[in-house]
Parts: C-alpha cells; structure tokens; sequence
C-alpha cells in the first residue's frame, strides 16, 4: 500500500451494506449474512491497522434498523454479545480505544453493561480508536447534543463546543466515507462529521468486500484535492 502520511486518511468511516443480499445470493438466511458481514469487519480492521490508519467508525446498527424482525434483532444482539465476549482481549492488544455510540438505552441490560465495560476498559489507550455506531442515528445525536448543551446553561456556542456533546466526541470527523451495497447515500450517518468527507461508494456487498478493493479507494483517496471550501 503506498499511501503516504500526508495522503493517508486518519479516520475512515464504512457503512457496511449488503449483509442480507449477500445471503439472498447465497440462498441461506439472513443471519448468515450478518454472520458473514461480522467476519468481514474483522479483515477490515486489520486491513485499516496495516494501513495505519489511527481511527475506524462503522455502522453497525441504525435507529431504524430496530423495525426488523425479532428474529433477525434477536441474532444482531447475540451477534455483538459474541463480539464483546470473544474479540475485546484481541483488540486490546491492538492497543485500540472502543467506542459505543449511539442511544445505548434501547439494547439489553447485559449487552449495555458489556459496552460500557468495554469502553472503560479501553479508555486509557490512545494508538487507535474504533467507533461503533449502535443504535445511531445522526439526527439524533445533534438533537442529543443541543439538550445536553441546554442541560448545561452553554450559551454561544460555537463549532467546537459542540461536537464535544456529540457522541462521537474527541474522535476526528471521517476523512473518508466507504458504503458498499450499491445505495448512494449516506442513510442519517455522521450528518455533523461528514460535512468535507470524501465520499466512496461501491457495488459490492459487505461480505465480498476485498482488500484490493479497500487499498484500490485508499489509492482514489490519495489524489483527491481537499480544498474544505478554500
């Protein structure tokens, strides 16, 4: 990968489409799919470490996404049980810091106890940080932040004072955005962060995503001109 540091990304935001399509293809159930999408995060992450890239945010559950079936929920919560019990100690030795954002409220009294552990326990590290986006929602997260600010008597507020209250907090805006799946959108994502994020989209399915494919849009990136409106 020849993407030097001034062209390399520091944080990269992926939406990770196409789970379900992916079994669709294959003929098995979804949850196949989201298993196999799990996996594939998995390559990601060490794909983006090798890159050295300092800061990963992922979409892994959106606001809407709670409308799906009991079923299919049921396995998503299983799912990152699985995550937090089996893969925590791996990405501690990554000296990584997790971050859990998203109305954390809604997931099981379990699960949530399984994140916040997770991020107190990561807290102290600062070579890398990974962002779940879990029970996200961009909309509602700036609506989150203007009433923590109102809670907190802040007056004149500007840029910076309030993406302290986002959920996202300290981690950088994404540099670059990669959604696979086909959909052109950013679906209620980091509306904040996103503002002069380059964009990538693709046709491949989460679970089919490569790391030719992954180095080839690190390459794209490196000879974009970001201007941020100059």
């Amino acid at each position: 990968m020849g993407t030097d540091l001034q062209t390399r990304p520091m944080c990269i935001g992926f939406i990770m489409d196409g789970n379900r399509r992916f079994a669709k293809k294959a003929g098995v159930p979804s949850v196949e799919g989201h298993r196999a999408g799990y996996q594939k995060l998995k390559e990601v992450l060490t794909w983006a470490n090798e890159a050295d890239i300092k800061n990963v945010i992922v979409y892994a559950l959106s606001t809407e996404n709670w409308n799906r079936s009991k079923e299919e929920i049921r396995y998503l919560m299983e799912l990152a049980r699985i995550m937090l019990r089996d893969e925590i100690e791996e990405i501690a030795k990554e000296h990584a810091r997790v971050v859990f954002a998203g109305d954390l409220s809604r997931f099981p009294d379990d699960l949530r106890k399984m994140m916040v552990a997770t991020m107190q326990k990561t807290a102290h590290e600062t070579k890398r940080t990974l962002v779940i986006c879990a029970s996200y929602g961009g909309r509602a997260e700036i609506l989150h932040a203007a009433n923590e600010l109102l809670q907190a008597g802040e007056t004149n507020v500007d840029e910076k004072t309030f993406s302290k209250y986002l959920w996202t907090q300290d981690v950088p805006d994404p540099d670059l955005i990669i959604r696979t799946g086909g959909e052109m959108r950013l679906s209620n994502f980091l509306p904040w962060q996103s503002t002069y994020s380059e964009l990538f989209f693709t046709d491949t399915l989460w679970p089919d995503f490569s790391r030719d494919e992954f180095n080839g849009i690190l390459d794209m990136f490196s000879k974009r001109t970001r201007r941020h409106g100059a």
